[in-house]
């Protein structure tokens, strides 16, 4: 699958799951900015963010497609919840997206869930 790059400036925040380094931030599919699509990238260049997918299916214990979602979405807010990990007001990304997924209803605000791989900032950041 092609990937389809995504660059803005807005709030980023980076957390580890697992032995991967995460962001997640939202955007809006109209001028209403309501953040109904969430973005929740690996911050490594050498990943297409598969390993998101995986790790709900694995470690959330989650078959398919639509809970393996909502379980990414979970870990994203919840890490975004707790002050404990990198929050980036106003960080400049660029996001690699892999896979775009549709959810049936609305889930934590998000209508669509979107991953891949990215860079925040204007460096990578690294492990936490």
């Amino acid at each position: 699958m092609r990937l389809t790059e995504l660059t803005a400036t807005s709030r980023v925040t980076v957390f580890p799951l697992e032995d991967l380094t995460v962001a997640y931030t939202t955007q809006s599919s109209d001028e209403r900015g309501l953040g109904d699509i969430g973005l929740v990238t690996v911050v490594d260049e050498q990943t297409d963010g598969e390993e998101l997918w995986r790790l709900a299916r694995d470690l959330g214990g989650r078959a398919s497609g639509a809970d393996q979602a909502r379980w990414i979405l979970t870990q994203a807010g919840r890490a975004r919840m707790v002050t404990s990990y990198t929050d980036l007001p106003d960080a400049k990304w660029t996001a690699h997206i892999r896979r775009r997924f549709e959810l049936d209803s609305l889930f934590a605000n998000h209508a669509v869930l979107m991953t891949g791989r990215s860079s925040v900032g204007s460096g990578r950041i690294q492990g936490q």
